[in-house]
């Protein structure tokens, strides 16, 4: 069985808008889906997916509810998606929203600091975090880019330390194109890791190292749906050479776990 811990999905009506902006922000990167739940289900079905953590962005403060909403009625439809909501830091009324997300059966929060354009780190999102971590709604954050200076392992690190009762878990291997970086900040720290869009660039000893010096028991699978294909990414995560048990915990238990399910 398995829990992909990291897939966006997007309204029909914009979902290929939605893919097109994210291939520029990256560089003209390779989109293999538009980011329907439809295109999800059937692309993890071929891999047995379970469960998916489903999320998307608020690039405004403005979305937020309306993504949410979303979000919410996603997990409604489908009895395989997990959601985690959004959160903007210029959301003034977090708390009550917070509340709303929580009640409403999400299990967690999305941030992407590369996109909404904050430091992951800045004090003002202090209370947020607490809110989060009093709510027991794990966050999961886009970590690194060399390219930007807002979701680097440094912030993060400082963020676990400042609020060491939230758990949080860093996308990417803790840090994209920053693995040098989350291996001096965040390997061997209270984080999760889950391993969306790395496996394609890490070195793969570099990639066997990181899981054990960190722990296998703090890894999480995830296909970063829809830049990747769920075939295309269990095939490069059995590269990695684990234990049949070591597999069965990143790709299901650990997730399985975390989530509470």
């Amino acid at each position: 069985m398995i829990i992909d811990f990291h897939a966006h999905i997007y309204p029909e009506k914009i979902a290929e808008k939605a893919t097109k902006a994210i291939s520029t922000f990256y560089e003209n990167a390779p989109m293999r889906y538009h980011g329907s739940s439809t295109e999800l289900l059937l692309s993890g079905a071929k891999i047995g997916v379970e469960h998916y953590v489903v999320h998307s962005t608020a690039t405004k403060e403005a979305q937020v509810e309306s993504i949410n909403n979303f979000i919410i009625d996603e997990t409604q439809k489908h009895k395989e998606f997990v959601g985690f909501g959004t959160m903007h830091p210029n959301y003034a009324n977090f708390e009550q929203e917070i509340s709303r997300i929580k009640n409403a059966g999400l299990k967690g929060i999305k941030l992407h600091p590369d996109f909404q354009q904050f430091q992951i780190d800045d004090p003002k999102m202090d209370n947020l975090y607490e809110c989060f971590a009093a709510a027991d709604l794990p966050v999961l954050i886009h970590a690194g880019d060399y390219r930007f200076d807002f979701s680097g392992p440094v912030r993060i690190r400082n963020v676990i330390d400042k609020h060491p009762n939230l758990t949080v878990i860093a996308a990417h291997f803790g840090g994209y194109t920053e693995w040098d970086d989350a291996i001096e900040y965040l390997v061997g720290q209270n984080i999760y890791f889950d391993t969306s869009s790395t496996l394609w660039k890490l070195p793969l000893e570099t990639a066997q190292k990181m899981i054990y010096a960190h722990g296998v028991e703090h890894f999480l699978f995830g296909t970063d749906f829809p830049m990747w294909d769920h075939e295309q990414e269990l095939k490069s995560f059995k590269t990695l050479g684990l234990s049949p048990d070591e597999n069965e915990a990143i790709l299901y238990t650990n997730a399985k776990k975390l989530l509470k399910l």
